[in-house]
């Protein structure tokens, strides 16, 4: 994916979960008093016109309502209501079901797919869903760098797009691709989006309602204030039982706990294991403790560049040694980080891909895994040339003292709390640790201006997308641009294996190659994956009756790999049920769920799925 957005024009696009950590928060009130604030009052006891209102309070700022440049998971999970995705993945397992294509094969060789366009499916302002829509999205995205900012990746290997008919759409490839059934692209109206100038500009939030075919019609949006959203009652599965969804951004997580336990809010995610402890405790509140979707790491800057070989940034230069990076992996203790921070609510990272997808998950094995042992970080160290002057400070052979920064998210308990452990456990090396806790890392980020950042992806059932922001192809065209790399990490190997297992349909030789491809990754050094976070959430029993988790079995509600949550949620005063679509809508969420796994958002949850990257959920 190629981006040509300029620094100065946008912030960075992520979907990383970290930023929405005990932050997040989802409000279920009636008759609002303000748009923003809304009036503290039980689902059942609406007034006015008795609408039933869902107000999802979130901390994570939307990066932008085009879903060809959204990567954070509270965007992805926008667009996920407003449009439809060829396929989807069923909430109960989530293997692949209909989306937008009714069903879809390939030819023999696998070089063409054909998708059968289903005719029930209506944009909101009336026009008819065919086959050149989807054609036209894929098309531009092909051509326009713009345009493949946040999903190009999915792309790059297409040959040809053409919609022969109105509900065929057929998608010739230049070699084989696995991830057919799971194109997690937004498909947007042509008749709207041909009018588009500028791709890498259009943010798609100055005119509403916006133009969409998902479950719910995107309203209205203020930056950093709200999105609302109304169902859309020609959806094919079946209209939302909410009257409307809103949005709302709270930057304060302890505000949007004290809002569930009076009942001005319906719904809470992230939660801190005090928080989770204090609501489990409280009338008519449940608790979800699950796995989830998301990993969180340390990342170090291998050296911020561009595709013309250009380098950028300020990075640490000892961070390009892999001595030191070890070494800093070595003085972390991961056990410390899941007993003392996350207080159990996690499980402790390896691999990069979390253990909920147990297809592709992965750990080092013998003399490969980075075990806490500070002993083994002052060989490194010492090895790699920073030795301990008089005073106890590492310094490199210039005389200067071993200091570095690492971008910490201001909104997050957990960034700030591990940072000042790893002050503690680097220190007593001789290493300085400046923490930069910020309300905005992605400028810095973008700019290559870090030596280290807390990082964390929320991952896709198919992880080709969170596997794809660390191959060459990834970095930005020019230090002007943005390119859709996570830490321009730029490594051949990790480029063929990404090759080769995007190219491989047999499912058993894919996960072997996707964990053939996190064994590298593990072993550049440039990641450390410390945890794998729950996902710790509760809601209001007298306030929403009944809400679909994916998985069905100890699955999360917030940052889904689809819309199921809050399509399937039912007021607790309603009769009816969401439709059946095949899944666990209607399921109550007990309070026991499994915790052995990791969770979380993306990025955010998503990714994005970065998803999403975030996942971009």
């Amino acid at each position: 994916m190629v981006k040509k957005i300029a620094r100065s024009t946008r912030q960075r696009p992520r979907i990383r979960t970290l930023l929405a950590v005990g932050a997040t928060a989802l409000t279920l009130a009636t008759s609002a008093a303000t748009p923003l604030n809304p009036a503290p009052r039980q689902a059942a006891a609406a007034e006015g016109d008795g609408k039933q209102i869902l107000t999802v309070a979130v901390a994570q700022s939307v990066d932008s309502l085009s879903p060809f440049l959204a990567q954070r998971l509270v965007s992805t999970s926008v667009h996920r209501l407003v449009y439809e995705y060829l396929t989807n993945y069923d909430s109960k397992d989530n293997h692949a079901i209909p989306g937008l294509a009714a069903a879809w094969k390939p030819s023999p060789d696998k070089l063409t797919w054909t998708y059968t366009i289903r005719e029930n499916s209506k944009w909101s302002d009336g026009e008819q869903v065919t086959a050149e829509d989807a054609a036209w999205t894929f098309n531009k995205m092909m051509t326009d760098e713009g345009a493949a900012t946040a999903n190009g990746s999915f792309v790059a290997n297409f040959k040809k797009v053409t919609a022969p008919s109105p509900t065929e759409l057929v998608i010739e490839l230049k070699k084989p691709q696995a991830t057919m059934a799971a194109l997690d692209v937004p498909i947007v109206p042509k008749h709207e989006w041909e009018k588009v100038g500028d791709f890498s500009k259009f943010n798609n939030d100055k005119k509403f309602p916006i133009v969409g075919n998902g479950p719910f019609i995107l309203t209205d949006y203020k930056v950093d204030q709200y999105v609302k959203l109304k169902p859309n009652k020609q959806f094919w599965r079946g209209a939302p039982k909410f009257d409307e969804l809103v949005l709302k951004y709270y930057k304060d997580g302890d505000a949007a706990v004290a809002a569930l336990q009076k009942g001005e809010v319906s719904f809470a995610a992230n939660l801190t294991p005090a928080q989770a402890a204090a609501l489990g405790k409280a009338k008519n509140i449940k608790v979800n403790d699950a796995p989830g979707r998301r990993f969180y790491a340390l990342a170090t800057n291998p050296g911020a560049r561009s595709k013309d070989g250009k380098k950028f940034g300020n990075g640490h230069p000892a961070l390009l040694d892999p001595k030191v990076r070890e070494a800093l992996f070595a003085a972390t203790d991961r056990k410390t980080i899941i007993d003392k921070v996350f207080q159990g609510h996690a499980v402790e990272g390896e691999g990069y891909i979390p253990p909920r997808f147990s297809t592709y998950y992965w750990q080092p094995a013998g003399d490969q895994k980075i075990d806490y042992d500070p002993a083994r970080a002052a060989q490194l160290l010492d090895e790699a040339g920073y030795k301990k002057n008089g005073a106890g400070k590492r310094v490199g052979k210039n005389g200067k003292a071993l200091d570095f920064r690492i971008l910490c998210h201001a909104t997050d308990p957990n960034d700030k709390a591990i940072g000042k452990y790893m002050q503690e456990w680097w220190g007593e090396l001789g290493i300085g640790l400046k923490v930069d806790c910020l309300d905005n890392v992605s400028d810095p980020w973008l700019a290559g201006e870090y030596d280290l950042a807390f990082d964390g992806w929320s991952v896709n059932p198919d992880p080709d997308f969170v596997l794809s922001i660390h191959t060459c192809g990834a970095l930005p065209a020019t230090p002007k641009d943005t390119g859709s790399t996570d830490n321009f990490i730029c490594d051949k190997k990790l480029d063929e294996l990404y090759a080769k297992q995007t190219a491989e349909y047999d499912e058993t030789k894919r996960a072997d190659l996707v964990k053939q491809l996190q064994s590298r990754l593990y072993d550049t050094k440039y990641m450390n994956v410390m945890a794998y976070p729950n996902a710790v959430e509760a809601y209001r029993t007298d306030q929403i009756k009944s809400i679909t988790t994916m998985p069905s079995t100890a699955g999360n509600l917030w940052g889904q790999d689809g819309y199921w949550s809050w399509w399937s949620a039912v007021p607790a005063d309603s009769a009816g049920s969401a439709g059946d679509n095949g899944s666990s809508t209607g399921l109550y969420v007990g309070i026991g769920a499994a915790v052995v796994l990791a969770a979380g958002l993306g990025i955010l949850f998503a990714l994005r799925r970065r998803s999403t990257a975030e996942d971009r959920e």
